[in-house]
């Protein structure tokens, strides 16, 4: 019997390689270099020697690529989000897909939470400020911001959740602390909602988009990428904020039209923006770099430790399950299983 292979498209966290090695798997990692990706040439060789594919965000797992090895048994997607995989063509392939789901789910709140207070508070303005050695006598105007809690209004801040899945409901919980009201829109989550508005305490209720984006001092963006949600914020839905509004995304940069996002920017449509990520990664927009009143880092809100080791350790979990022919911890395809696509390539497996 042939060694089991698994191509791991770029390096993630050592934690994962012995779970691979200890379920029988032999590992190559297709790019060891933190800031490079693999061409196309590169990921397809790599998926037609293996057995599982455990693949990066950042590497489209098409039908072709999918297609160029009649004996590949699974994808492990490093990632919660599935977008970069196409999971029809998998599915029709009987090729199981997995994820790791909310491991990460307090990091990104966690992160979610920075982006939120230093936009309102214009943390990084005030640091290159400070580092470039402009600071020369305190004044009453200096860097003035947004208050987050009620502050010296007591009026209560409006934050408004757009997906209320595992995140947008962990950025709500954190919100308490900070005495805001939620709006949350997620049509497809009316439950969760449902569940946190029946506690007074948690001061959340369901509205519209068109509601939630005209009441809200901040707006958080935390939907799955779909055909739906593509450019779900744009002019249109940019004009419908207060001026003194806040946009944050750590979801998928495509929610956002960016460019519609610079023209508000540079117009004060809105107050400030802060991006976790982009329509067209790792590029930005034509001007949204020159924009100081955004904060922008590169794709960070998972980014602790503690969390990427876990992600790592639950993708090649997924892995080694994909390699034995068992259900995956986290699939997001168990239609598969069912299929005589997957009963053929199972059965390929172990002649």
């Amino acid at each position: 019997m042939k060694d089991k292979q698994v191509f791991i498209t770029r390096r993630i966290p050592e934690v994962a390689i012995p779970i691979l090695r200890q379920g029988g798997a032999t590992v190559t990692v297709g790019q060891s270099d933190e800031e490079k990706g693999l061409s196309k040439e590169e990921l397809l060789t790599g998926t037609r020697s293996a057995d599982v594919l455990l693949s990066l965000l950042t590497e489209p797992i098409t039908r072709e690529v999918l297609g160029a090895n009649p004996h590949l048994l699974g994808v492990a997607n490093y990632a919660v989000g599935y977008n970069n995989v196409d999971v029809i063509a998998a599915t029709e392939l009987g090729i199981p897909v997995s994820n790791t789901p909310g491991v990460l789910t307090d990091t990104t709140a966690d992160l979610t939470w920075a982006l939120i207070l230093g936009i309102a508070r214009r943390v990084v303005e005030a640091h290159e400020y400070m580092v470039g050695g402009r600071y020369k006598l305190w004044g009453p105007n200096l860097f003035l911001g947004a208050d987050v809690s009620p502050g010296g209004t007591g009026k209560r801040k409006v934050l408004g959740i757009i997906g209320y899945g595992r995140i947008g409901a962990a950025v709500a919980r954190r919100a308490i602390g900070f005495d805001m009201d939620i709006l949350a829109y997620d049509p497809h989550n009316p439950d969760a909602i449902a569940k946190d508005a029946a506690d007074p305490s948690r001061h959340v209720r369901a509205a519209s988009l068109e509601e939630l984006l005209r009441e809200s001092d901040f707006v958080s963006l935390h939907p799955l990428l779909t055909p739906e949600t593509h450019h779900m914020i744009s002019e249109r839905e940019l004009g419908m904020m207060k001026k003194g509004a806040y946009l944050i995304n750590v979801s998928r940069g495509p929610v956002v039209d960016e460019a519609a996002l610079v023209v508000a920017l540079r117009n004060s449509t809105i107050a400030g923006a802060a991006l976790d990520v982009f329509e067209n990664e790792p590029l930005m927009a034509p001007g949204l770099a020159e924009c100081r009143n955004a904060i922008l880092v590169p794709h960070i809100a998972s980014g602790s430790q503690d969390t990427r080791d876990r992600m790592a350790m639950m993708a090649a979990t997924n892995a080694v399950a994909h390699l034995n022919g068992e259900r995956a911890p986290n699939v997001v395809n168990p239609e598969v299983y069912e299929t005589p696509a997957y009963a053929a390539r199972r059965s390929a497996a172990s002649a």
